[in-house]
């Protein structure tokens, strides 16, 4: 067991012993209670100094994993439990379905890998030594100097370098602002119903009560918001989340106006705001009233979540307490990550990929679209050409909804209903499904940018084999059924 380290470079050989030791000892190869040989017969087995093998008994009685006493030799102690390693992996993967339909998923094979490792080299050729210090919490002021300038030209968002601050997505803005909020006094906030799960699920892992609000067909419904007394609301204008609608300019407005009357905060999710097909993006909700309106991104979407870059544009009077939480958090984001995406902006390297995403997105939306008409006749496709899902209402002759989604796994085939994304407590209109919308048939929200054309075509096609098939045994039995009464 002790002869590999026994062999080890003269000058690395007492740690090597210890080491095998520790490692024996933590493996359960020695157990509890075991006596081990004296220094100066294990000396003498393994060929070296009395010295290294009285340093190693001592360092690992010093550590808890041996235990001596004068006179009664060193034995293997109880401290340490063998216990098998074992390294998972909890990142958020596929399931076994042929094809999954996942919603907000981008493609990751679009990274511009050769742009990216471009930058990586110059910024570690240019870098200088002090700038691998400690950042500014809020983050480099390089990065968040050309933060502004792309939001303000690309979502024309009122941007002050001062205020923005880079964080890890937007999962940590918005749990920044939430313990903000909730120091200020806020027990609940507001939360679009039908809406993404992780603005509910980070409120209340920040303390904060969510509460549903209602979209219809133009947003949040204000009404609702002041029926509940709270004084903040989470909203994805520029592209409903999951309904697939945009704001209305009405809407727009009311919010605002609801936002000044309450002396609230409205926190703007843009998750996806630079993907519209159809025409040029609205502009973010920031922009008509930055004193009201926290915004916040990242490039989850237009490069990859895993590396884990947002920002948030916080309004001055709680830019101060953000700072703060964020600076206890974490001391700021990775210095380097931010000197990186720093020059990826600044050399046209962004803009480019966003081009590329959009491009390659419209063009599997329609592939998608089409193949739903094709397949499923009378299928109506919802909300506005943008983003990375779809909404598609299916005529109740395809139903009920339940036996659908399991025909659809069965086939290997993953899709969620719109029914999966509403809050858990009732809303005005019943929740889960935009106020508006019919009742019967089947709402799927269908992902569609990490998919290739080809598979997205076949998804559909398997998906329509699969409840189709079943669809016509149903009306077969039906038949036989009515013509055995006849």
């Amino acid at each position: 067991m002790l002869l590999p380290a026994a062999s080890a470079p003269a000058r690395s050989r007492g740690r090597s012993l210890a080491s095998a030791l520790r490692e024996a000892v933590r493996s359960g190869r020695l157990t509890a209670g075991t006596r081990l040989p004296s220094s100066r017969e294990l000396a003498a087995d393994l060929g070296v100094s009395r010295g290294l093998i009285t340093e190693a008994y001592e360092q690992l009685t010093a550590e808890g994993y041996l235990r001596s006493g004068r006179g009664a030799g060193t034995w293997v102690g109880d401290a340490a439990r063998a216990a098998v390693p074992t390294v998972r992996d909890l990142a958020p993967r596929d399931g076994h379905a042929r094809v999954d339909f996942l919603p907000g998923v981008p493609d990751l094979s679009l990274f511009p890998r050769s742009a990216w490792s471009a930058a990586h080299r110059q910024v570690l050729a240019e870098l200088p030594h002090h700038a691998l210090g400690y950042p500014d919490p809020r983050g480099l002021p390089r990065l968040r100097t050309v933060l502004a300038d792309l939001l303000a030209r690309r979502r024309g968002v009122v941007a002050d370098p001062e205020r923005v601050i880079v964080c890890s997505g937007v999962a940590q803005a918005m749990t920044l602002l939430a313990l903000a909020l909730r120091a200020r006094g806020h027990t609940a906030i507001g939360v679009e119903d039908p809406g993404s799960p992780e603005h509910a699920t980070l409120l209340a892992a920040a303390g904060i009560t969510p509460v549903g609000i209602p979209v219809d067909d133009e947003g949040a419904d204000p009404v609702a918001l002041r029926e509940r007394g709270v004084r903040a609301v989470v909203t994805t204008p520029a592209h409903q989340f999951p309904s697939g609608i945009g704001y209305s300019a009405g809407r727009r407005t009311d919010l605002l106006e609801w936002a000044r009357s309450v002396d609230g905060l409205i926190i703007e999710d843009d998750y996806d705001g630079d993907f519209r097909y159809d025409r040029a993006p609205v502009g973010a909700l920031q922009g008509l009233d930055p004193v009201r309106v926290a915004y916040t991104g990242s490039v989850s979407k237009s490069l990859a979540p895993g590396l884990r870059l947002g920002w948030l544009l916080v309004p001055d009077g709680l830019a101060a307490e953000v700072v703060e939480r964020k600076r206890v958090m974490d001391l700021g984001n990775p210095a380097l990550d931010q000197e990186l995406l720093a020059r990826f902006v600044e050399r046209g390297d962004y803009d480019r990929q966003l081009r590329r995403c959009q491009r390659a997105y419209r063009e599997r939306r329609d592939t998608l679209v089409a193949a739903l008409h094709e397949h499923f006749p009378g299928v109506r496709v919802t909300g506005i050409a943008a983003g990375l899902h779809v909404i598609a209402r299916l005529p109740g002759r395809w139903g009920p909804q339940d036996a659908f989604l399991a025909r659809a796994a069965a086939a290997g085939v993953a899709v969620r209903p719109l029914s999966d994304y509403g809050m858990p407590t009732p809303s005005l209109d019943g929740g889960g499904v935009p106020e508006g919308a019919p009742v019967d048939g089947i709402h799927l929200v269908l992902g569609y940018a990490h998919l290739s054309p080809a598979r997205i075509a076949d998804g559909v096609r398997l998906l329509a084999e699969a409840v189709g098939k079943a669809q016509g045994a149903q009306e077969l039995d039906h038949a036989r059924v009515q013509s055995t009464r006849r």
